[in-house]
């Protein structure tokens, strides 16, 4: 008999619906229940691509005798950390301090008031590396809830210290200025990994951001080739990290080499990755770097894109009983599909009899200087549509579409394609209809034709940034005015005076044990980064004061972490750039196709791009001169002449 979590629209949660365990989605009938009964909540989160997510469940979850014990002496809720990055913020601050790592599966115990107490990651069903049976821990956390609270009081009032810091007044801590991003550059390069690309040794994680932000640097200092960006890129997108069959990049590498992926494959790492490489390619042309973002995008448009035109949030990592047994090919099977074309294929691809992944092979660039065998790769992936697929997590979350739908707009412009133009558009369209209200309030997930969850400060930052790269795309201005209101949604709901900082959820929002705020970028750039960038961009368009000096101010306050922990702002670092180097404005007048053009094509740091009828400052007084396209090109308060033809629009801005 299926459990409560059959009722939900979370791939994630509805994969336990079958499990003996009595769960809970996160909700007050939980907690209600915890406080009347006196029981101790267990909490686990994790998401739908997870494998060792998978692993537990299998082990323990589906356990007729481990679920008894769950059922007979906890409150037990089941959270999806995609639908509720808040929950697993707050309780990934305490498994971090408790156990110095963080990691999902999270396991948590919590008083029925919410409070942490214990916790850990995966634990296995039996005494194993180091690691309790799962069975042991139930045991011994439900005895120390009966028998030892004074212990228990104590654990969670040193673990409610960790909490005390997010509640703080932010104060400013510095200037920015071309000091502060050298100084962060200087440490993001003193981790690059000169030989693999990336950064130190392994696990790899692509870092995109702080890819990014290093080729914004390398840019600024005038280098003709952004090694750190490009070579990462690179080594990247001729890795096992690649699906090199069927394009798209999985979530990191468990070696230093970019060679054995976890085979996961999320929606927000490849719209970051896909928008660095068209960074990349307008910085050099690389045409390897163009091939891989493309093969990127047309993954996301063949196997990610909902037919309403929202994208899917992953592909699990596991098929047919395995990991990443849809993607790896022994020799055999290379010789059985190819024939006398295999030799080829697997000189290029680093097929051999042996293998590099327990006995098979996981394809990679091994010839980087040889054509890749376009017609055998094609079989290749014919066969492989064959397979078992790895599951996809078919909910759609506003963030990661809106990095997606930024990352897709200006490949479009970039890349002159009409399909990316016509599915940023879908996207958008999707976006505007199902998940922004009329109040400029954006809903979190939808899935099963439920639209669910208030939005956090990432949903309305992210999409908001989509809707700009529409407009920059189309010039149509209902996009920016769809940006604009959720920016005045963003001042109403998240920024809080008293603590003149902006927080991850909405001040009407269900309240937590805290209210969270992580500055931070992870995986995912922070909702901070997003909006401090929201708000630089949306002020040199409109010339809002306000929103510059509230930008400026959020950078303030962490001008001297972006110093320290460079890594961990590779996003705010990005507008931190804007607001040393300013912002390059490009005011498009009259039906200036042309001059669009050279735009896209050209690497701009930090690019304010306008164009159409929009009712903005960027625009006003700027005719097209004699009735032809013309282009006004501005750098702070100084604007260049007019020009009106494409060779004088780019010689302009090669001067950025």
């Amino acid at each position: 008999m299926a459990n409560r979590l059959a009722h939900e629209t979370s791939p994630y949660l509805r994969q336990h619906a079958d499990n003996p365990v009595d769960w809970y989605a996160w909700s007050p009938e939980a907690f209600e229940r915890a406080r009347r009964e006196d029981k101790p909540i267990l909490l686990s989160v994790g998401y739908a691509a997870c494998h060792w997510c998978h692993v537990m469940a299998h082990e323990s979850f589906e356990d007729t005798a481990t679920a008894t014990i769950m059922n007979e002496q906890f409150v037990n809720i089941k959270v999806d950390r995609e639908e509720r990055p808040d929950v697993d913020g707050i309780y990934m601050q305490a498994v971090q301090a408790m156990t110095g790592h963080g990691g999902w599966p999270m396991t948590m115990f919590l008083t029925p008031a919410g409070e942490p107490f214990y916790g850990g990651t995966y634990f296995p069903p039996r005494d194993r590396h180091g690691l309790p049976a799962f069975t042991r821990v139930l045991r011994s956390v439900s005895e120390a809830y009966r028998s030892r609270r004074g212990e228990l009081e104590e654990s969670t009032r040193r673990l409610r210290e960790l909490y005390d810091v997010v509640g703080a007044t932010a104060e400013a801590t510095g200037e920015i200025t071309a000091g502060t991003l050298d100084r962060a550059y200087q440490s993001i390069a003193a981790r690059y990994d000169s030989r693999n690309g990336g950064f130190e040794g392994a696990p790899k994680f692509p870092m995109a951001m702080v890819l990014d932000f290093a080729l914004r640097h390398a840019h600024r200092a005038g280098h003709a080739t952004p090694t750190i960006a490009l070579e990462s890129f690179r080594h990247m997108a001729r890795g096992g990290i690649y699906d090199q069959l069927g394009g798209g990049f999985h979530r990191y590498t468990v070696d230093a080499i970019w060679l054995v992926p976890h085979f996961e494959k999320m929606l927000y790492d490849n719209a970051l990755l896909a928008r660095l490489g068209v960074h990349l390619w307008q910085a050099t042309g690389d045409a390897e770097v163009r091939g891989a973002t493309e093969r990127t995008l047309d993954w996301v448009a063949r196997e990610m894109t909902d037919p309403n035109g929202g994208f899917y949030a992953s592909l699990d990592a596991d098929s047919a009983g395995g990991e990443g047994t849809f993607y790896i090919w022994t020799a055999d099977e290379i010789d059985s599909i190819l024939g006398p074309d295999a030799p080829a294929f697997k000189a290029y691809y680093g097929v051999t009899a042996h293998g590099n992944f327990e006995g098979a092979n996981i394809l990679h660039v091994a010839i980087p200087d040889a054509s890749p065998p376009v017609t055998a790769r094609e079989k290749v992936f014919a066969r492989r549509a064959r397979r078992e697929r790895p599951a996809r997590d078919e909910k759609i979350l506003a963030s990661w579409n809106g990095l997606m739908l930024r990352a897709l707009a200006d490949a479009a412009r970039a890349f002159g394609r009409a399909d990316y133009h016509a599915q940023a558009l879908a996207n958008g369209e999707f976006l505007a209809r199902t998940m922004v209200r009329p109040d400029g309030r954006v809903m979190r997930s939808h899935a099963f034709g439920v639209t669910k969850i208030d939005g956090f400060l990432e949903d309305h930052a992210a999409v908001a940034l989509g809707f700009i790269g529409l407009y920059e795309l189309t010039f149509d201005e209902r996009w920016l005015a769809q940006a604009r209101s959720i920016a005045k949604a963003i001042d109403v709901y998240f920024w809080d005076e008293s603590h003149r900082a902006f927080f991850d959820t909405a001040v009407d929002a269900d309240p937590l044990i805290v209210r969270p705020k992580d500055v931070t970028d992870n995986a995912t750039p922070s909702g901070t980064s997003l909006t401090t960038a929201l708000y630089l961009h949306l002020a040199e368009l409109t010339g809002d004061a306000a929103l510059r000096e509230r930008a400026d101010w959020v950078l303030s306050t962490l001008a001297e972490s972006m110093t320290t922990h460079a890594p961990a702002f590779g996003f705010l670092l990005g507008a931190a750039d804007t607001v040393v180097h300013g912002a390059l404005q490009v005011a498009l007048a009259g039906d200036a196709a042309a001059l669009a053009n050279v735009v896209a094509t050209t690497y701009i740091p930090s690019l304010v791009l306008a164009g159409g009828t929009a009712d903005v400052e960027l625009l006003q007084d700027r005719p097209a001169i004699g009735g032809r396209p013309t282009a006004y090109v501005c750098r702070g308060f100084v604007c260049d002449r007019p020009v009106t033809g494409p060779k004088e629009l780019r010689d302009l801005l090669a001067h950025d």
